[in-house]
């Protein structure tokens, strides 16, 4: 992703990129979700979009753990289980001193657990909360329910020594508009237009447009006397006062935004995802790829960690994941986070400590490549958990990986990897992607067409020996 030449570019705020995590593991893939996915793999994306894209039903308040201002973990809730009851069963007394961001205030059984296990803060999107308040989606009943439950958090709340409270803070100038243009460069963009020279080349624009629509319809409150109702009984009275209540509506409105652009910038697009050409015939796990959804999923929190770079000039943001034997309670099934990270100058170095020039700059001295830690080797650095060698692990990361991250990502026992492949087998001056082409051990899923397709807008009903090698090798649109 190539950024803006200014001096110091437009940054996410930590407390933003915790919020656009928590909101975004709000829709990550349910397994009936990947199920109807498998079964319609081969409709054209329209059909895709009406079948598997409504507004999906309230889920539970999904909470991003903290410590240290550093991610340990991402959880969102299941079928039996709200998040919070989640995170107290992976992290238990762990959560001491942690801070949670939920994309909803929690009920109050997960209040009560939470604030019982020590945790520092509790931040949370003001909107609909985890026991919905809206009528349209409630009976009498339980909206009496839900006001209740409101009345017992409050309780709760005031009684406790964790901080519960709004924490959204207004984007940088600039940053929105920074977004638009990165994505709308972003490599994935740029290779469906070219590939696809006879095909509607405007196909970003009316993807983010229906992302917005659809985030805008879950995480907003369109109706404002309705907003400051929920507000009220949700205990955020001091909010519905203008300017208040106008400024927290476009703070939130813009947060939605960035995330439907960067969203956007990952589309659902035809017969595009992430294939591996290389292993098209292998059988073995580590070859097999993850459904199309989560996939995605993953690379659009990569795209939203590159956000929080310091290089001036390019973004780059990895996060890993690993796949455990058996489902575990966790809403993303067998899937857990490892560690993730962002390309940034070493620790506690200020802005001027170290030359931000890029290979362009004749004079190799004041060159940044020497200084900088790219996004894989901070993902790695930082990790919450140890790689298996046992388990299914993944990296995704927004750019290929250069030939000083490969290495280290073979080494660490990573045994996939998706990124975009834009510059595999290049060399620019201090920097080269020669190695990446060249990894052996570890299986890259690169963004293409489905090898099984020539054309992204041709579907074709496959052969019975394409649909059997199609799904023992797991590459699902």
């Amino acid at each position: 992703m190539a950024l803006a030449g200014q001096c110091q570019m437009p940054r996410l705020s930590k407390v933003n990129l915790f919020t656009l995590f928590s909101l975004w593991m709000e829709l990550f893939p349910s397994s009936e979700q990947q199920k109807k996915s498998q079964v319609k793999c081969l409709q054209l994306v329209h059909n895709y979009l009406s079948d598997n894209e409504k507004k999906p039903s309230l889920r539970m308040g999904l909470p991003i753990v903290v410590k240290n201002m550093k991610i340990i973990g991402l959880h969102c809730s299941s079928t039996d289980l709200h998040a919070g009851q989640i995170a107290l069963i992976k992290h238990g007394s762990r959560l001491k001193n942690c801070d949670l961001y939920f994309s909803r205030k929690p009920c109050s059984t997960c209040l009560k657990m939470i604030v019982n296990a020590g945790v520092n803060r509790i931040s949370y999107w003001p909107a609909d909360p985890e026991i919905s308040l809206q009528n349209e989606v409630s009976s009498p009943m339980t909206t009496d329910d839900a006001k209740l439950d409101a009345k017992a958090v409050e309780r709760l709340k005031s009684n406790s020594r964790a901080r519960v409270c709004v924490l959204l803070q207004p984007l940088v100038c600039y940053m929105m508009q920074f977004v638009e243009e990165t994505s709308t460069k972003f490599d994935f963009i740029q290779k469906i237009a070219k590939s696809q020279p006879d095909s509607n080349t405007d196909f970003y624009t009316t993807c983010r447009q229906e992302r917005i629509k659809e985030y805008e319809s879950l995480f907003l409150i369109s109706n404002e006397e309705t907003h400051k109702q929920i507000l009220m009984t949700i205990g955020l009275e001091n909010l519905c006062e203008n300017p208040y209540f106008s400024n927290l509506r476009q703070n939130m409105k813009d947060l939605v935004l960035v995330l439907a652009t960067v969203a956007a910038s990952v589309p659902v697009f035809g017969c595009f995802g992430f294939y591996n050409s290389e292993s098209w015939q292998a059988n073995e796990t580590d070859h097999q790829g993850l459904s199309q959804e989560i996939a995605r999923h993953c690379m659009i929190q990569a795209r939203l960690l590159a956000y929080r770079t310091e290089d001036h000039k390019t973004g780059v943001g990895a996060i890993i994941w690993a796949e455990e034997k058996s489902r575990s309670c966790d809403g993303t099934g067998p899937m857990y986070f490892v560690g993730c990270g962002y390309n940034a100058f070493p620790v506690g170095s200020e802005y001027a400590d170290f030359p931000h020039m890029d290979d362009k700059q004749k004079d190799r001295e004041i060159r940044k490549f020497r200084y900088i830690i790219h996004a894989e080797q901070n993902a790695l650095t930082f990790r919450c958990r140890e790689i298996k060698p046992d388990e299914r692990s993944m990296i995704f990361v927004t750019k290929c990986p250069c030939d000083e991250c490969v290495p280290l990502i073979k080494g660490a026992g990573i045994k996939q990897i998706y990124a975009g492949d834009v510059d595999a087998g290049k060399k620019k001056a201090d920097i080269s992607y020669m190695k990446f082409g060249e990894l052996e051990g570890v299986s890259k899923f690169t963004w293409q067409l489905n090898p099984l397709h020539t054309n992204a807008l041709d579907f074709h009903e496959p052969t019975a020996r394409e649909s059997k090698s199609f799904f023992i090798n797991s590459f699902y649109d």
